[in-house]
């Protein structure tokens, strides 16, 4: 008897650790170099792109640098769908498949257009994701919705090992067993008197227990917006924090006359300002507005009108819209992003521009991706309920780099489309087996963690078992600096310059000289011409004004190098000739 016990002891426990077994996916990493040299002489440009963790499907894309205000305000393309202001541009882009290991890239030096790029500085960008793999388990016990937030750091701002990713009332840390049941993960719940609570919802930054929540209460008549402060309660209730705003709660609008909305919910600047959205996408009355609420105070601090951007039936030829947004935003470096989810607008805007100065970039009618309208026969506006055929934009994530993803439905057999960091309409790309089915979600984790990558729902799954929960594809972004070594200095107010650095050519020392035009961290960095990081001479906090560096490049190679010097927003790269 004692030999079977223990025999059905060591199964079971082999059991449990068969399945057990925490989420830890095979990661999709890109590394390339930062700085590529070249001199724009039509010559083929070449650089080796290193993938780890999995093959993949690129976009490799190539923007001005440092040109923003030269570049101004442009409106182009089929039924004036692209918009920009004051924002680097696309130059060109191109499609690439990346396997494990090393492979090679170039480029002509030529522009859409097929004409030489001038001789400047550029920023090139690979986005990457998984289009050979199945899409791998995250959790089965949460569905993936519309939208999500995740914590990626503690009071403190250090980075938490697991981050936790909330879904509406749920948060659970990623990592754990993908098979972990729903009664073993927290949740608590909200105010059911202030109606329905939106997803995305905002913790304070100094305490996480406290968060912010948008309510909407009522449908067909009026709608009433609140957006209330709670401490979250695990488990249980969570408790309105009456000491903010009124009683706890920042009541923002009610809405007169079969109003209708959706949204996911809350934005945080990361510093003191809290943005909503509000827009009646079932009424013919034009509101389309982003509130600005101050975090600490619970009070306005304005409500930006963006009505011509997102009201109009002029355009009905071209599949024009009353209040087609923005039902969601999202922030990220400074921009926030607005979307409707079933319109064809997609606009980005700088919260911190003056007011009829903040739209970015915009990508409306007249663009395939992302747009109902762009065939023939899709001419009728989409009016109270008249819904016209795909692709529905569910959700709305961007990455750090700026690179837009949204989930198509109704489309065919097509998983999400991408947007490129100017607006500029990429092209729909398919996960592995998809089908033409409902997709409702998808959304990056961009956190330089052992997580990163997509995630997304699988309603795509012909098994209803493998429909529910959330779902990972490996992928990843990165970006660089083509420089010829002239520089692009317009871009810099007149205080900072860098001076060529003398003597040029050298052996074996040379001077740099540079002037912040503040104070603040400054770097001088060295690369070589394949564009490998070789040296790094200042990385410290200076003063405005003159300053200087010498370069002892005794144990060097001769050959040519090529110095930047960065501060603040500004940067710029310079050739310079070691000699022996």
């Amino acid at each position: 008897m004692k030999r079977i016990a223990l025999i059905t002891f060591t199964v079971l426990f082999l059991s449990t650790s068969v399945f057990a077994v925490d989420f830890a996916p095979t990661l999709l990493k890109l590394s390339a170099p930062e700085m590529i040299a070249y001199e724009f002489d039509g010559s083929e440009m070449e650089f080796d792109v290193t993938t780890s963790g999995r093959s993949a499907k690129a976009i490799f894309m190539i923007y001005t640098k440092d040109q923003a205000d030269a570049i101004g305000m442009v409106q182009n393309g089929f039924l004036g769908w692209h918009y920009v202001d004051k924002i680097d541009t696309c130059i060109y882009w191109s499609q690439e498949d990346l396997q494990v290991g090393k492979t090679t890239l170039n480029w002509d030096g030529k522009d859409a257009d097929g004409g030489l790029a001038a001789a400047s500085d550029y920023t090139y960008y690979l986005w990457a994701y998984d289009n050979m793999n199945p899409k791998e388990i995250a959790l089965r016990a949460v569905a993936h919705g519309e939208t999500n937030m995740i914590e990626s750091t503690d009071e403190n701002g250090n980075p938490l090992a697991n981050p936790v990713m909330y879904v509406n009332t749920t948060k659970w840390p990623l990592g754990i067993d993908p098979e972990t049941p729903a009664t073993e993960l927290e949740t608590t719940s909200f105010n059911a008197e202030f109606g329905g609570a939106w997803n995305n919802i905002v913790l304070d930054p100094a305490d996480h227990s406290m968060i912010y929540v948008q309510h909407r209460e009522g449908w067909a008549e009026t709608m009433t917006i609140r957006i209330v402060k709670y401490q979250w309660v695990p488990n249980g209730a969570s408790l309105i924090e009456e000491d903010w705003a009124e009683d706890g709660v920042f009541l923002w609008t009610t809405a007169p006359g079969g109003s209708g909305t959706f949204g996911n919910g809350l934005q945080f600047d990361g510093d003191n300002t809290i943005f909503a959205t509000f827009c009646n996408q079932y009424d013919l009355e034009p509101v389309s507005d982003i509130l600005y609420l101050d975090m600490a105070e619970g009070t306005e601090i304005e409500t930006a009108d963006l009505s011509d951007w997102f009201c109009s039936l002029d355009d009905s030829d071209a599949g024009g819209q009353m209040n087609g947004g923005p039902s969601d935003i999202r922030y990220m470096n400074g921009i926030l992003y607005c979307h409707g989810q079933q319109s064809c607008m997609i606009l980005a805007m700088d919260p911190a521009r003056e007011e009829g100065e903040r739209v970015t970039w915009v990508n409306g009618n007249g663009d395939y991706v992302s747009d109902y309208h762009w065939e023939e026969t899709s001419s009728t506006p989409w009016v109270c309920n008249d819904f016209m055929v795909g692709p529905y934009m569910y959700s709305y994530d961007v990455d750090t780099n700026g690179f837009s993803i949204f989930p198509t439905f109704d489309a065919g057999a097509v998983s999400f489309g991408v947007i490129g960091p100017d607006g500029t309409g990429i092209d729909y790309f398919a996960f592995a087996g998809e089908t033409a089915q409902w997709k409702a979600g998808t959304q990056y984790i961009d956190l330089d963690s052992p997580y990163d990558g997509l995630y997304t729902d699988n309603n795509t799954s012909g098994d209803e078992t493998s429909k529910a929960g959330t779902w990972f594809i490996g992928q990843d972004s990165v970006k660089g600096t083509i420089s010829s070594g002239v520089g692009v200095q317009e871009a810099a107010p007149a205080a900072f310059t860098v001076a060529q650095n003398s003597p040029n050519p050298f052996n074996p020392t040379t001077t740099i000289s540079f002037t912040p035009a503040d104070a603040g961290i400054v770097s001088v960095d060295v690369f070589n011409v394949a564009g490998q990081k070789v040296d790094t001479l200042v990385n410290e906090f200076m003063d405005a004004g003159s300053h200087s560096v010498v370069w002892d490049a005794s144990d060097f190679s001769a050959g040519v190098y090529f110095y930047t010097v960065k501060s603040g927003d500004f940067s710029r790269t310079m050739k310079m000739t070691l000699v022996k």
